[in-house]
C-alpha cells in the first residue's frame, strides 16, 4: 500500500510535465526557429507518455492486487466466522442480506481503499502540483488544445471482444460463489455443515472458489486499463503531433507564445480533480457505512464455542447421557444481525414471559453404549431439542449433556461431530452430484464404499436407475429424488461416515407405507451395534427399542418397554392406541437386535 500511494503522488506530479515540455517546444524551439529542439521535445514528450504508462500500469496493478486481496480476505475471514455461528443464527437471518455482506458490502469496501482513497490522494496532488505550475507559468490563457479522437477507437475495437468474455467470466464466478455460500448458509444447509462436514474443508473449496473470482477480476480489471492507456496514450500522441505541426507553424509566425498553449493544458486538467474532490464526501461515507456492516459481522460471537482446553472425544465413547437438562431458545446479546433480523424474532411471543418458553425442564436420561433409546410424545415436547443438544448446535440452560461421560462442552466440537450421525425428517443434499453428497461425511470415500453403503441401506437399485449413476446431479436440496429416496440414501451418507453415536429425529416422516417399510429395514442395518438415540412421532419404529421415553410439556412423563407402556395404561398407550384406530401404523418395525 505504500508503494501503491508513493506511485499515486508520482503519477501526479509527472501530469504537469507534458504542459511544460510544450511550453519549451514552444518557447525554445518555435520561437528560436530551433527544428532540432522541436524535434528533440516532442520525442521527450513521447518517452514521457510511456513512463507514465509504465508508472499507471504498475498503480492500477497494486492497486488490483491489494483491492482483490482484501476483498479474499474480508471473505474468508466473514465465511469462517459465519460457520462458526450457531444453526439458529442462519434460520433467523435471510441468507440472502447474509450473503449480500459477502458480496456487495465487501466490494463497496474494497472500492473504498483502490478507488476512493487513491482518488483523493491523486487529486489533491493533481490539484496542488497544477496550481503551482500554473502560478509558476502565468493566469492568462486562451487557448484550448484539440485531440484527434478517431485514433482513440482503435483500441476499444480492439479490446471489446476480450473485455466481454472476462466480463461473463467473473458474473459466472460471482454466481458459483453465491450459490456455495447460499447453500452453506440456509438453515438445513448449514446444519448438514455442522453435522457431516469438516470447516477445514469447506474453508479450502470457498477459497477456491474465491481464488478463481479474484484471478478473473485482476484479468478484467488489467484489460480495461490497458484500454484506457491505449486511448490515453492515443490521445497523448495526438496531441503532440498538434503541437509538431503547430510548431513547425509558428517557426513561420502562425502561432504565438507557447507559454499560452501550456497553460491551457493545465487548465484543463483542474477541472477533473476539483469535480471528484467535490464529490469525495458521498464516497467516503458510503465507504464507511459498507466497513461498518462487515465488522458486524466480523464481532459477532458464536454462542457455541470450543473451551480453551477443550479435549477430543476418545474413540470407545459412545453412551450418552442427559442430567437434569433444561433448555429454552434464546439470542444472546451480541451473537446475531440485529440490523438484519426481524424485532420479534427473538423476543418471546406475546402473553408469554420467559420461564413459559421453556423446551426442556430437567430431563434426566442415559442411552448405554450399544443401546437404543426412543423418545417419543406429542409435537412440541422437545424431542428434537434433544438432538440438537446432543450434537452441541445448543448447550442447555441448566444440566449437563454427556457423551462417553465426558461433558460436551469440554470435548471438541469436530470431535463430538464426527462420533455422530444424523438421519433427520428432512434430509438435504448440496446441488451437486451424488457421490459428493454421499462423500461429504467421510471426503476419502471411494465408489466401492459408496456402493456398499447404498446396498446396506437398500438404495443401490435407484443409483443404478439414475442416467449418470454416482455421477448424477441431485438438485438443489435433493430435489430430483424422492423422499424415501432422500432419506435411504442419508442412510448410506452415514454408514460412510461409520458413526458410533446414530441420531434418528422424525426419520419416517412423510413417507408412504411402503417407502417407510423399507426405509427401517435399513435404519436396522444402520443402527447395528451402534448407540442410538431415535426420535419418533410413529409409534411403529420404536416397539423394538431397548426402552422407550415419553415426553410431554418438556418433560419426562413415561418410561419403559413397549409392553410395559402400553400396560401401565399412560399418555404412550393413549398415543398407540389414536394412531392405531386411525389406522397410520405400519406393520413393520425396526429391529435392533435380541433384547
Amino acid at each position: 500500500m505504500a508503494a501503491f500511494f508513493v506511485l499515486i503522488v508520482v503519477e501526479s506530479g509527472l501530469v504537469v510535465l507534458p504542459a511544460l515540455f510544450t511550453q519549451r517546444i514552444v518557447d525554445d524551439g518555435v520561437i528560436k526557429h530551433d527544428r532540432e529542439r522541436v524535434v528533440v521535445l516532442v520525442l521527450l514528450i513521447s518517452l514521457l507518455a510511456v513512463v507514465m504508462g509504465v508508472v499507471t500500469l504498475a498503480e492500477r496493478r497494486l492497486s488490483i492486487g491489494i483491492g482483490e486481496g482484501m476483498t479474499l480476505d474480508l471473505r474468508r475471514q466473514a465465511f469462517a466466522h459465519m460457520t462458526r455461528m450457531s444453526v439458529s443464527f442462519f434460520t433467523r437471518i435471510p441468507t440472502g442480506s447474509l450473503v449480500a455482506r459477502l458480496d456487495t458490502d465487501v466490494l463497496a469496501a474494497q472500492r473504498a481503499v483502490t478507488t476512493t482513497a487513491s482518488s483523493l490522494v491523486s487529486n489533491l496532488m493533481t490539484l496542488i502540483t497544477v496550481a503551482v505550475a500554473v502560478l509558476f507559468l502565468s493566469w492568462q490563457v486562451a487557448l484550448l488544445a484539440a485531440v484527434l479522437v478517431p485514433l482513440c477507437l482503435i483500441p476499444a475495437r480492439l479490446l471489446n471482444g476480450r473485455l466481454r468474455q472476462l466480463n461473463q467470466r467473473q458474473r459466472s464466478d460471482n454466481a458459483a460463489l453465491t450459490a456455495f455460500v447460499t447453500e452453506r448458509f440456509s438453515g438445513q444447509g448449514a446444519q448438514l455443515a455442522k453435522l457431516y462436514g469438516d470447516e477445514e474443508r469447506e474453508q479450502w473449496s470457498f477459497e477456491d472458489k474465491g481464488a478463481r473470482l479474484r484471478d478473473t477480476g485482476v484479468k478484467l480489471t488489467m484489460t480495461g486499463t490497458l484500454l484506457g492507456l491505449l486511448v490515453s496514450w492515443l490521445a497523448t500522441m495526438a496531441t503532440a503531433v498538434v503541437y509538431l505541426v503547430g510548431g513547425f507553424l509558428a517557426i513561420s509566425g502562425s502561432i504565438s507564445v507557447g507559454t499560452l498553449i501550456a497553460m491551457v493544458t493545465l487548465l484543463a486538467r483542474l477541472y477533473g480533480p476539483i469535480t471528484s474532490l467535490a464529490q469525495a464526501r458521498a464516497d467516503v461515507t458510503a465507504a464507511v457505512v459498507s466497513f461498518e456492516r462487515i465488522f458486524e459481522v466480523l464481532d459477532l460471537e458464536p454462542p457455541v464455542q470450543d473451551a480453551p482446553n477443550a479435549r477430543v472425544l476418545p474413540a470407545d465413547a459412545s453412551s450418552v447421557t442427559f442430567e437434569n437438562v433444561s433448555f429454552r431458545y434464546s439470542t444472546p446479546a451480541g451473537t446475531t444481525l440485529t440490523s438484519l433480523e426481524p424485532e420479534s424474532a427473538s423476543a418471546p411471543a406475546p402473553g408469554r414471559g420467559a420461564g413459559d418458553c421453556a423446551i426442556l425442564r430437567g430431563i434426566d436420561l442415559h442411552i448405554p453404549a450399544g443401546q437404543t433409546v426412543a423418545v417419543v410424545g406429542p409435537s412440541g415436547a422437545g424431542k428434537s431439542t434433544l438432538t440438537k443438544l446432543l450434537c452441541r448446535l445448543h448447550d442447555p440452560v441448566d444440566g449437563t449433556v454427556k457423551v462417553g461421560g465426558y461433558d460436551v462442552r469440554t470435548i471438541t466440537q469436530s470431535s463430538l461431530r464426527n462420533a455422530i450421525g444424523v438421519v433427520s425428517q428432512d434430509s438435504h443434499f448440496f446441488h451437486d452430484t451424488l457421490r459428493v453428497n454421499l462423500a461429504y461425511g467421510c471426503p476419502g470415500a471411494t465408489d466401492d464404499d459408496c456402493e456398499w453403503a447404498c446396498r446396506e441401506a437398500l438404495v443401490w437399485d435407484t443409483v443404478e436407475r439414475l442416467p449418470d449413476g454416482l455421477d448424477s446431479v441431485v438438485g438443489d436440496g435433493g430435489d430430483h429424488l424422492s423422499g424415501g429416496e432422500r432419506q435411504r440414501l442419508a442412510i448410506a451418507r452415514l454408514l460412510l461416515k461409520d458413526p458410533r453415536i446414530v441420531v434418528l429425529d422424525e426419520a419416517t416422516a412423510h413417507l408412504d407405507s411402503e417407502s417407510e417399510a423399507r426405509l427401517q429395514q435399513a435404519l436396522t442395518r444402520a443402527m447395528k451395534g451402534r448407540t442410538a438415540l431415535v426420535i419418533a412421532h410413529r409409534l411403529s419404529i420404536v416397539r423394538g427399542a431397548d426402552r422407550i421415553v415419553v415426553l410431554e410439556n418438556g418433560s419426562v412423563a413415561e418410561s419403559g418397554t413397549h409392553g410395559e407402556l402400553l400396560a401401565s395404561a399412560g399418555l404412550y398407550a393413549a398415543l398407540h392406541r389414536a394412531q392405531f384406530e386411525e389406522g397410520t401404523e405400519p406393520a413393520a418395525t425396526v429391529d435392533t437386535g435380541p433384547r
